[in-house]
């Protein structure tokens, strides 16, 4: 099974980049699953025609303008549930959804703007959710993937410039703990289960040159339960679609899963 998250920055304008994207996949496996992030449309306007077209069915949890979460997969369904439950929110930024028997969860942690600023209080209370959300999932689902764009940053090794980076939003110590929380219920960073050259980032600024000097972060995680983690066999960041014209500010990571023992 092969698996992957993005956050396209808006599904209108990304579409054609997710279509062509699924389809080079195909060459070495289709892609099974994908988690979207940031769709920025309301669930009446998400393109399931298109998607079906190209073998893939979909849930969404959209909102206007803004936010939004989605499943893609190319099998049912089922036991779709959007947001989290008990925490009032008029933000899209959760869905999950089972899939060939695997509990997937579409996540998009709010960027925070600033330390100190109301955003990065709601980022943190967010995270405190979706803890307890995530603990209440892995209770009912053993096999739990939760991909998306966190906006953490883990350690500094996933920052381009430590000495910039550090304490700033998206690698403050909160934000940090916050995540190390969601992990310390047993689920694991997947792509540092591998081997990866220095620079693996999948978000870059637009500004500046960024993506064409590294300068990145990497913000985007697979976060597998342990017997999900044990059946992982690789995990990737494809930059192809970030040296497209008019691209997502994020690339896709992909990780590969084998068969349940």
């Amino acid at each position: 099974m092969k698996i992957a998250t993005w956050n396209v920055n808006s599904l209108n304008v990304r579409l054609p980049h997710l279509l062509d994207w699924l389809k080079a996949q195909e060459s070495s496996g289709p892609v099974d699953v994908v988690a979207l992030q940031e769709l920025k449309l309301v669930d009446e306007a998400f393109p399931h025609a298109a998607l079906a077209e190209a073998g893939y069915r979909a849930v969404s949890n959209g909102q206007k303008t803004y936010n939004g979460v989605a499943l893609l997969a190319r099998s049912e369904l089922q036991d779709v549930v959007r947001d989290m439950d008990g925490f009032g929110d008029e933000q899209k930024r959760v869905i999950a959804a089972t899939i060939g028997g695997v509990r997937f969860v579409s996540v998009y942690v709010v960027n925070g703007q600033a330390l100190g600023s109301e955003k990065y209080a709601y980022k943190l209370r967010f995270l405190e959710a979706l803890h307890d959300y995530l603990a209440a999932e892995l209770d009912r689902y053993p096999l739990l993937a939760v991909g998306g764009d966190y906006n953490i940053a883990p350690a500094p090794e996933d920052t381009h410039d430590p000495k910039t980076w550090e304490g700033e939003i998206l690698c403050s110590e909160p934000e940090r703990a916050g995540l190390r929380r969601l992990q310390a219920l047993g689920l694991h960073d997947v792509y540092r289960l591998f081997p990866q050259a220095p620079g693996g980032f999948t978000w870059w600024d637009y500004r500046a040159g960024a993506f064409a000097r590294n300068q990145g972060l990497r913000i985007d995680h697979w976060l597998l339960s342990s017997p999900l983690a044990a059946r992982a066999r690789g995990a990737r960041i494809d930059l192809a679609p970030r040296r497209l014209e008019r691209p997502s500010d994020h690339a896709p990571l992909l990780v590969e899963l084998g068969p349940q023992a």
